[in-house]
């Protein structure tokens, strides 16, 4: 019982690292996969591992997919012209939910926050530039939370673009400062990016 113990304390442990799980949380996710059946818990156990093998990064816009292209940059009726730059891939279900949006996402891999030690280098800010340069591209939106390191963020992209000739827009205010584009609701974030303004430098 001592080994079980300990072993149901390192899952808990593990669980409360994962983003939004408190410890109260861990313990019930804990405690239903230990009632839950056997077929179930290893169904679970090979589809993470199934994920981690074969999910990667779309070789366009940064997205996770299991194939080469992602299936928004493989769709062929969608507005290259428009790119929307978000943190992570999660932000970019979150935008099609909404239906508002038609063009192709730049996923940037975070944000700057000098406090984590998170400078431009360290985003895919330099993969932005080159698709802006390659391709038609007259538009950029950025839809970085709403705090100082997506502000931060956001100015500095349109800082990137400026020469390049290309309008730098950011969502609108209707997400509440320092919220982050995960709680927002499908309405609110579509009213975001339709009523987008442009990063005045």
């Amino acid at each position: 019982m001592a080994n079980q113990s300990k072993l149901i304390e390192r899952l808990i442990n593990e669980l409360t690292k994962m983003p939004g799980i408190g410890r109260k949380t861990a313990q019930r996710l804990t405690y239903f996969l230990l009632k839950a059946p056997d077929d179930y818990v290893s169904n679970l156990a090979h589809l993470l591992n199934e994920i981690k093998e074969h999910v990667k990064p779309c070789r366009e816009c940064g997205n996770l997919t299991e194939v080469e292209l992602c299936a928004v940059c493989a769709d062929e009726t969608r507005n290259r012209q428009l790119i929307c730059a978000v943190e992570d891939p999660a932000d970019i279900a979150l935008i099609e939910r909404t239906g508002e949006f038609n063009g192709v996402y730049h996923v940037l891999m975070g944000v700057i926050s000098p406090l984590e030690g998170i400078g431009p280098d360290q985003l895919r800010l330099g993969e932005l530039v080159k698709r802006v340069q390659t391709g038609r591209v007259v538009e950029v939106i950025v839809a970085t939370d709403p705090d100082v390191e997506g502000d931060t963020t956001a100015y500095y992209i349109a800082k990137l673009l400026s020469p390049l000739g290309v309008k730098a827009t950011r969502i609108a205010r209707g997400l509440p400062v320092g919220g982050d584009l995960d709680f927002a609701d499908e309405v609110t974030l579509a009213k975001a990016i339709a009523g987008r303004q442009e990063i005045e430098e």
